[in-house]
C-alpha cells in the first residue's frame, strides 16, 4: 500500500455533472466538485457560504422585479404584479401605480431605460411609458408618437395580401374605403390607414371589406389602389414585442403580428418612425427574411445592434446606421427562449442569452479575428444545473450572474473572463423564487413563500433567509416584526450564538434567554463535496482509496460540519493558539484543521469528504489537502 496526498486549491470550474466522472483527464475535473450548494465561489479559487437574504417587504403576488436607476445615487426596485407596479427606494415603498399588465402577461414584458424614462412593451397591451419626474412624481403613460398637423409617424404595414385593393367612396372628410377583400375587423375603429401616402382615421366599422373613415389629408382621386397600409401597432395586429436604444434611435423588435420585423425611429427623435425619403436621419424598418423562423425574442446594443430570434443570432451594422447603410447578417443558429422574455445581459462585452432548449447559457461574443460573432455555451459541464430558466441578472460587484429556474431553485455563476473562470453553484432556499433583479450594489429576489411573496434583499451580514436582525440597548427574550413567518419553524442567532429553533406565534419569539442582538429567519444548508480521485491520477485504475487524514484550510470560520465516510460530524473550531471562551460566540477561525478518517471507499465514484451544514455561522474554505492510503 502507498500513501499519496491531494490537494485542491480551486473550485473555479464549480459543480458539474457526474457524466464528467469518467473524465478525469479534463483541467475541469481538477478544478470542480460535485456539489456545490447554497455557496458563492470567490475570484480567489475558495468557497464561501452564501449571504443570507433579508426580509424587506410582502409583494401584493407573483410577478416579475426590475431595476430603475435615476441617476448614480437614486436607484429604484420595481414590482410589477397583477395590475400594479410598486416602487421601491432603498427597501422602502415610495409609490404604487395601476398597471395594464396581468399576472399572466408579466413574463413577456420586455423594456428598455434611458435616463429617467423606462420603456415597457408587450405583444399584447399598448407599449407603456414610465417616468420619474425630478420632483419624485412617477407616471405610467403610453407611447406618444411623434404628432405634425395632426399625422401620426409612426409605424405602418400592408397586412393584407399585396393584390388588395382599396376604393376609396370620396377624396375629402368623412368617406367609406371598400377593400377587395376582407381586410377589416370592429377593432380597428380608432386606428390610422395611409391610402395613396394619405392619413386617415377609422370611425366605424361596416363589415369585414368596408370602413368609414375621416380623411385627415384629401385623396388624389377615388381610383381604387394598392398603395395603402395601416398602422403597425394596434389592438388588431398587437404590439412591440421588444425594444431598445441604438445610435441614439429607438428601435422596435418584432410585435405579435410581425414577429420577424425591425423598426428604427429617426435619429434624435425617438418616437418618430416617418421613412420619408430615405435621408441618412430618417426613420427605416425592414424584416429578417431566411430559411427558418426568426420571431425576435430579444435586442441588445453592444458594438453592434445585436438580434436574438427564436432560430438565430443576427448583427445589425451600419457606422453610423442610416437607410443606406444598415445590413443584418446572421451569425450564429442557436435561438432564444419561446414563450417568455428574459433579456439579454452584457458581461464584460459579451452578451449572455438563455438558449431555445432552456438548457443553455450561451456567451455572444465578438471576435475580431473573424470579424464575426461567435457562441459558447457557458453551462457545458453543468447542463444539469440550467433546468427551464425563468429570468436572470448579473451582478457586478459580486462578478455573479443570477439565474432563477421554474422550480424555484437559482443558480448563480461566476464569471471572469479573462481568467477563463466560469463556474456555476446550485442555490435552494424554503421557498420558490420567482424573479430577480441588480439594483445598483444590491439584489433582490421575489420569493414565494407559504402561499405569500416576499420581496428579500442579499445582505453579506446575514446566514438565514427571510430573515429579519435588529438590537436593543437592554437584552429581551420577546422578539417581534416576524408577521411574515408567522407559524413557521426558524433558526435563531442571538448574541453571535445559535440558540434552539422557535415557532413564529403572533410575529414573535421567544428566546432562551435575553439577548442585545438577534437575527431570526429560515435555515438553509449548504454543500461542499468533492469529485472523487481521479481514474487517471495514482489513486485511480480501479485501486481502493481511503482518506488518512484531511488539512482543511478555512478562513473567518465559526462551524464546520464534516462527513469523512461515517456520518455528518461537528468539527470542533478553536483559535490557534487561544482556549475556547464559554459562554461567547463561536471564535471566527482562520487557519488549518486536521481531521483523520477512517474506512475504505466501497465505490470508486464516491467522494472522500462532504461537507454539510445548515448551521447560521459564517464558514470559508480555501483549499484541501487529503492525504489518501491507495491499496495496490
Amino acid at each position: 500500500m502507498t500513501r499519496i496526498r491531494e490537494i485542491k486549491t480551486t473550485f473555479t470550474a464549480g459543480e458539474v455533472s457526474r457524466a464528467l466522472l469518467g473524465r478525469g483527464d479534463l483541467r475541469a475535473y481538477e478544478n470542480g466538485a460535485l456539489a456545490l450548494r447554497n455557496v458563492f465561489i470567490k475570484p480567489t479559487g475558495g468557497v464561501t457560504r452564501r449571504a443570507g437574504l433579508a426580509y424587506i417587504d410582502t409583494a401584493a403576488g407573483d410577478g416579475k422585479l426590475i431595476a430603475f436607476e435615476f441617476n448614480t445615487e437614486q436607484t429604484y426596485l420595481l414590482v410589477i404584479t397583477d395590475g400594479r407596479i410598486d416602487i421601491y427606494a432603498s427597501g422602502v415603498k415610495e409609490a404604487s401605480l395601476t398597471a395594464p399588465w396581468s399576472a399572466a402577461q408579466i413574463n413577456q414584458l420586455a423594456w428598455t431605460q434611458s435616463a429617467d424614462t423606462l420603456l415597457l412593451t408587450h405583444p399584447d397591451v399598448p407599449p407603456k411609458k414610465l417616468v420619474r419626474s425630478t420632483g419624485g412624481t412617477w407616471t405610467l403613460s403610453d407611447w406618444a408618437y411623434f404628432t405634425d398637423a395632426n399625422i401620426v409617424h409612426q409605424p405602418y404595414f400592408k397586412f393584407a395580401g399585396s393584390a388588395v385593393t382599396i376604393t376609396p367612396g370620396g377624396t375629402t372628410g368623412s368617406v367609406t374605403l371598400t377593400a377587395s377583400e376582407s381586410a377589416f375587423t370592429a377593432q380597428h375603429v380608432g386606428t390610422r390607414l395611409r391610402v395613396a401616402g394619405k392619413e386617415a382615421e377609422v370611425t366605424d366599422f361596416e363589415s369585414a371589406s368596408v370602413v368609414t373613415v375621416t380623411l385627415i389629408e384629401d385623396l388624389p382621386n377615388t381610383d381604387p389602389t394598392i398603395d395603402w397600409a395601416e398602422q403597425g401597432f394596434s389592438p388588431v395586429r398587437g404590439y412591440p414585442s421588444s425594444v431598445a436604444f441604438h445610435q441614439d434611435r429607438l428601435v422596435i423588435g418584432g410585435s405579435r403580428d410581425l414577429p420577424n420585423r425591425l423598426w428604427f425611429s429617426k435619429s434624435g427623435d425617438l418616437f418618430n418612425f416617418d421613412l420619408g425619403t430615405g435621408l441618412d436621419d430618417e426613420a427605416i424598418e425592414f424584416s429578417i427574411l431566411s430559411d427558418q423562423v426568426n420571431a425576435i425574442r430579444g435586442i441588445f446594443s453592444g458594438r453592434h445592434l445585436q438580434v436574438f430570434t427564436s432560430g438565430a443570432e443576427w448583427m445589425v451594422t451600419g457606422d453610423p446606421l442610416t437607410p443606406a447603410s444598415v445590413q443584418i447578417r446572421r451569425q450564429t443558429r442557436i435561438g432564444s427562449v419561446t414563450g417568455r422574455t428574459i433579456p439579454p445581459i452584457n458581461v464584460d462585452g459579451a452578451t449572455l442569452f438563455v438558449a431555445r432548449n432552456r438548457k443553455e447559457i450561451q456567451e455572444f461574443l465578438y471576435t475580431d479575428l473573424e470579424q464575426a460573432y461567435r457562441s459558447t455555451d457557458l453551462a457545458l459541464l453543468s447542463h444539469h444545473i440550467i433546468e427551464n430558466p425563468v429570468d436572470m441578472d448579473y451582478d457586478p460587484a459580486r462578478r455573479l450572474l443570477f439565474l432563477v429556474r421554474e422550480d424555484g431553485q437559482f443558480a448563480a455563476l461566476t464569471v471572469f473572463r479573462a481568467e477563463s473562470v466560469a463556474a456555476w453553484t446550485l442555490h435552494e432556499t424554503d421557498g420558490a423564487v420567482k424573479s430577480v433583479a441588480i439594483v445598483g450594489e444590491d439584489v433582490f429576489l421575489l420569493v414565494e413563500r407559504g402561499g405569500a411573496y416576499l420581496i428579500e434583499q442579499f445582505d453579506d451580514a446575514l446566514n438565514l433567509d427571510s430573515a429579519l436582525s435588529g438590537t436593543v440597548s437592554t437584552p429581551a427574550s420577546v422578539w417581534s416584526g416576524l408577521d411574515h413567518l408567522e407559524g413557521r419553524s426558524v433558526s435563531v442567532v442571538a448574541d453571535g450564538q445559535v440558540q434552539s429553533t422557535q415557532i413564529v406565534t403572533g410575529g414573535a419569539v421567544t428566546l432562551d434567554k435575553p439577548a442585545l442582538s438577534v437575527e431570526i429567519g429560515l435555515p438553509y444548508t449548504h454543500v461542499v463535496e468533492p469529485l472523487p480521485p481521479s481514474a487517471v491520477g495514482a489513486a485511480g485504475g480501479g485501486r481502493k482509496v481511503r482518506l488518512v487524514r484531511g488539512l482543511f484550510r478555512l478562513q473567518d470560520t465559526q462551524a464546520l460540519r464534516l462527513d469523512t465516510g461515517r456520518g455528518l460530524k461537528d468539527i470542533p473550531l478553536r483559535q490557534i493558539g487561544e482556549d475556547e471562551i464559554l459562554d461567547a460566540p463561536p471564535p471566527a477561525v482562520s487557519g488549518d484543521i486536521l481531521t483523520r478518517a477512517l474506512g475504505w471507499l466501497p465505490d470508486g465514484t464516491k467522494a472522500l469528504w462532504r461537507i454539510e451544514q445548515d448551521i447560521p455561522l459564517a464558514f470559508t474554505l480555501l483549499s484541501v489537502s487529503a492525504e489518501i492510503k491507495v491499496n495496490d
